[in-house]
């Protein structure tokens, strides 16, 4: 006898390769195909087996041959079976999966108890990380229904090799969304899509080299080209994971000194592009002034430079009027990138460039002939999801119980520790609490000992900041921006966020 595939979707959702071969009759191969699965840990334990019927069907054998293997290894002690549970894989039974030594034979016993999850590493008992959105605010209900009308209305070509531009209906979904709410100003072939900012970068600085198969996960050579070329200016406080990407890719980055008006652009000069986050500094929280906002558009124009402008929470003020995008400014000066990680989830992974024309063909070189990245039902999920309205309510939504979550900290600072001062919570996820000299590692180390997750504000400093330039080119001896905590809001769930907000103070250094 050969080996045959069984297709038992209605009771396991899986096929099962069994080879039914050697003495004995269609029974005993049975017996021993099934006990060799288990054996190898093909069959996990806690596996539930197809019903008699189905699997005697799929593999055209009598009911009775089937019903007599299952009790076969039910006696063994390989299966157990229970009334409206089943036939499963016993839970005694030791597999080379779990590592360990397999045991002559299994223990033989009838197990009925449920399988119980592989167990996790515990996370921090407070996580006041920044950068993460609630997850349990995830919009279930209207993604699914955007996600089955996706499903349910899409033309065949979808489900066929991807465009690396992205779904057109995500694109023409997006083109009106973003210049409504956040002032773009694109058309569909101008937009593509990536799975994020950090995938965006990559595109923008992977260079086009003709005859060179494109890949949208390798980093450009130095001095290879790329949309993105150094030396490139970044805020002197920023993300180290972008920065890592930069230098990886052989791309130079000089830090610009930061103020109460944002990145000081004015000492811009030889470099040939800049990154930014105009709307909402990151991580210390305040706009690019509008003076300093004209004044990189004056010098992107006279270098012919290129200005990457990082709209990563956007959505999300509470105390002043909407900052537009950078973008608007002069879209072929301007590279426009923007993700749904914090408005919705970066579980989704889905985002978005806005690209000056020159730039389009460029970075759809270096993703590739076909999408790698994006998944297209999610794309068409989305497309619905804005186009819908959904998005729209969902972010007015979130808007408030962040706000909320925000005025909350605010609250217990001023009643606990009002020697700290708070800043950057006018938009955005996180707030900055300023610490006197000397204490951002104590406190850090003390909130480590007390189960919570916190960022140091030094950590997004720019390990050449120190040296940034001033107005006149000369270097600065100081650009720092003191000590303190970067505290993230939206994360915990709600019913634990007063109970970190009370740890949080407890670590706090005295006035």
């Amino acid at each position: 006898m050969t080996g045959s595939w069984v297709n038992s979707a209605q009771s396991i959702g899986v096929d099962l390769h069994l080879e039914l071969s050697g003495p004995g009759g269609r029974r005993a191969a049975l017996t021993q195909a099934l006990r060799d699965a288990v054996r190898s840990g093909r069959l996990a334990p806690g596996t539930r087996l197809p019903p008699y019927r189905s699997l005697a069907a799929d593999l055209g054998v009598a009911r009775n041959t089937v019903a007599d293997a299952y009790g076969e290894l039910v006696a063994e002690g390989w299966l157990t079976a229970r009334q409206g549970s089943g036939t499963r894989v016993a839970l005694g039974v030791v597999s080379p999966r779990s590592g360990r030594r397999e045991s002559a034979e299994p223990r033989r016993q009838a197990v009925s108890m449920p399988v119980e999850a592989p167990s996790r590493a515990r996370g921090p008992r407070h996580d006041l990380r920044q950068g993460t959105p609630d997850p349990s605010a995830f919009p279930r209900a209207a993604w699914a229904a955007s996600y089955r009308r996706a499903l349910l209305t899409a033309p065949s070509e979808a489900f066929g090799p991807g465009d690396p531009a992205g779904r057109r209906e995500l694109r023409e979904a997006l083109t009106e969304y973003l210049a409504r709410a956040r002032g773009v100003r694109t058309e569909p072939d101008r937009i593509v899509i990536c799975s994020g900012f950090g995938h965006a970068l990559r595109l923008l600085i992977t260079p086009d080299t003709p005859g060179r198969p494109n890949s949208p996960g390798t980093p450009g050579r130095p001095g290879a080209g790329g949309v993105l070329r150094g030396p490139l200016g970044v805020e002197a406080y920023g993300l180290a994971f972008h920065r890592d990407l930069l230098a990886a890719a052989g791309v130079r980055t000089v830090p610009l000194p930061l103020d109460e008006d944002g990145a000081r652009v004015e000492t811009l000069a030889r470099e040939r592009a800049v990154l930014l986050t105009p709307a909402h500094q990151f991580p210390t929280g305040g706009p690019l002034h509008p003076e300093r906002r004209a004044a990189v558009i004056d010098w992107a124009r006279a270098r012919e430079a290129v200005v990457l402008e990082d709209d990563y929470d956007g959505e999300f003020r509470y105390d002043r009027r909407p900052v537009g995008a950078l973008q608007g400014l002069d879209p072929e000066r301007v590279i426009y990138v923007g993700s749904v990680s914090k408005s919705l989830s970066p579980a989704l992974r889905l985002g978005w460039m806005v690209l000056p024309h020159r730039c389009v063909e460029p970075v759809l070189a270096a993703k590739g002939e076909r999408e790698a990245w994006a998944s297209v039902p999610d794309q068409l999920a989305l497309a619905d999801f804005v186009a819908g309205g959904s998005y729209d309510r969902h972010v007015r939504r979130m808007r408030l119980r962040y706000r909320r979550r925000r005025d909350r900290l605010v609250a217990a600072l001023a009643a606990h520790a009002p020697h700290i001062e708070v800043t950057g919570v006018a938009a955005g996820l996180h707030a900055v609490l300023r610490l006197p000299p000397g204490t951002e590692g104590p406190t850090l180390r003390a909130a480590a000992r007390r189960g919570i997750a916190l960022d140091g504000l030094a950590g997004f400093r720019h390990p050449d900041a120190a040296t940034g330039r001033d107005a006149d080119g000369d270097a600065e001896s100081d650009v720092t921006m003191g000590e303190g905590l970067v505290v993230g809001y939206a994360a915990p769930a709600e019913h634990a966020y007063g109970a970190a907000l009370e740890a949080l103070c407890g670590v706090l250094p005295p006035g």
